[in-house]
């Protein structure tokens, strides 16, 4: 770049060349030089909240007569960019960064500050609108940071992740209803199991995700609390008392989510339990997400020498060798969507145990794993469930084939002749390649019209009372 490409900003460190088109000022410049570690930076979601909380902070301070009204309009009209997505590309600092989140919080303020002083007609870099003077004014990184970091991540499960599984447990349910009538051999350790219905264990399927949508739900409580007004180390130190819960409200009215000031600010920048606790649910989901994903494609396995219970979607050819061969790729890449939650959750708890005194150093990993949990947590249910679940269809003759030759059908015995007998008839069914229920009138413990009662598959999935007349 030509020199005319730059132009000097300072910082208290002294002069920087930041690129003459950047909003950004000499401290983002420097961390862009400092972390060229990953090239992995903050996403839409974090950017995002870091805009609204920038807002709300000048909002609140010009309530309070903290900073100027005509300073003040001009920080929330270039925070309200930030918060649409306008700036983005203004946002370079690496994740991997200092673990306060100084880099990020700065990047902010000064790409805030700038803005702000563009659109007051002032010069990009005169600080005529100064990013910590102003737009900084009465907070610390270590309360901006956890506090976008809450925002971030209770938008990202009430707009992303609640709405997705609410779908994937809406097609569930229309699978349980469809597959109702659908008797098949159920199946404990890989082996035939007594008949169940394909609705029923659909049903099993969407209680696991209407109980996920519960533990997701239940992190609201700890993540709606911010530690905003905490500043340095949660004492408030040059904070209006009155900010903290005047910036929450703003925050809330934002987002249309509900925010509270921390119950103790302490608590909420040495430690960061609540985003443990809350990806702790996500992971629990993910874990529900592979079991279910697994489940289908054993129940879709075949399609000839496989289960073959279930017929799956078409949606891209399966192989590059092997002619007509279909796979289940979308329920595959929900099994990687789950080994990936298990890697984040493995940061995100440590992370967030480990932080030292009044300090967890650990914010940016904590919020950028999170993050990542949920985008891929929304996108994969809401895939899985319109272009995996949503197509499938049920082998019912083939169904109703396998639990005919299925050995466990003698369970049904026990309460007619015995488990002995009962035992024998399986045996011999197995030896002799007969059904149950032949083998059972062959040696004379039932007839015709008794077999039929008794070992009627659709009879035993419905739970009786025994000895009910």
């Amino acid at each position: 770049m030509s020199d005319d490409e730059f132009r000097t900003e300072r910082d208290s460190l002294g002069e920087m060349q930041v690129p003459a088109d950047a909003y950004w000022g000499a401290q983002t410049q420097r961390a862009v030089e400092n972390f060229p570690i990953s090239g992995v930076t903050f996403g839409r979601r974090f950017i995002r909240a870091l805009g609204i909380v920038k807002k709300a902070a000048a909002q609140a301070n010009q309530d309070l007569d903290l900073v100027p009204e005509d300073k003040a309009t001009f920080i929330i009209e270039a925070a309200d960019e930030v918060i649409a997505g306008e700036h983005d590309e203004q946002f370079p600092v690496d994740v991997f960064q200092t673990g306060s989140g100084t880099s990020s919080n700065m990047n902010v303020n000064e790409v805030v500050a700038n803005r702000a002083t563009e659109l007051a007609g002032g010069e990009i870099g005169t600080r005529e609108i100064h990013p910590n003077d102003h737009v900084n004014y009465g907070q610390s990184s270590n309360d901006v940071v956890p506090t976008a970091m809450h925002v971030a991540s209770l938008e990202a499960v009430e707009y992303d992740v609640l709405p997705a599984l609410s779908t994937l447990r809406d097609e569930l349910e229309a699978k349980e209803e469809e597959f109702a009538g659908v008797v098949k051999t159920g199946r404990t350790h890989l082996q035939d199991a007594t008949p169940v219905t394909l609705g029923q264990e659909f049903g099993g399927y969407r209680a696991q995700i209407e109980k996920g949508i519960e533990r997701v739900r239940s992190t609201r409580e700890h993540l709606s609390e911010l530690a905003l007004g905490g500043t340095a180390t949660g004492t408030g130190l040059n904070t209006h008392p009155e900010f903290p819960w005047r910036a929450a409200e703003y925050i809330s009215e934002e987002t249309n989510i509900s925010f509270r000031e921390a119950d103790d600010h302490f608590e909420a920048q040495a430690a960061h339990d609540a985003m443990s606790e809350a990806h702790g649910a996500l992971r629990t989901v993910a874990g529900s997400l592979n079991k279910i994903a697994n489940d289908l494609r054993l129940l879709a396995s075949g399609p000839r020498n496989g289960l073959g219970e279930l017929e799956q979607p078409e949606n891209q050819p399966g192989s590059s060798i092997m002619p007509g061969k279909i796979n289940p790729v979308i329920a595959e890449a929900l099994n990687q969507v789950h080994t990936q939650v298990i890697g984040n959750d493995a940061a995100v708890a440590n992370g967030a145990a480990d932080g030292q005194l009044d300090l967890n150093l650990y914010k940016p990993v904590l919020a950028h794993n999170f993050l990542q949990s949920a985008e891929i947590i929304a996108n994969g249910s809401e895939v899985f469930a319109t272009r995996f679940v949503a197509p499938l269809e049920a082998n019912e003759a083939h169904c109703a084939e396998q639990v005919e030759q299925s050995m466990a059908l003698a369970t049904a015995l026990n309460p007619a002749i015995g488990y002995d007998k009962a035992s024998e008839v399986a045996k011999a069914a197995l030896t002799e390649e007969k059904t149950v229920r032949q083998v059972a009138i062959e040696r004379g413990y039932l007839s015709e019209e008794e077999a039929d009662e008794v070992l009627d598959p659709v009879k035993m999935t419905e739970r009786v009372i025994l000895g009910d007349d």
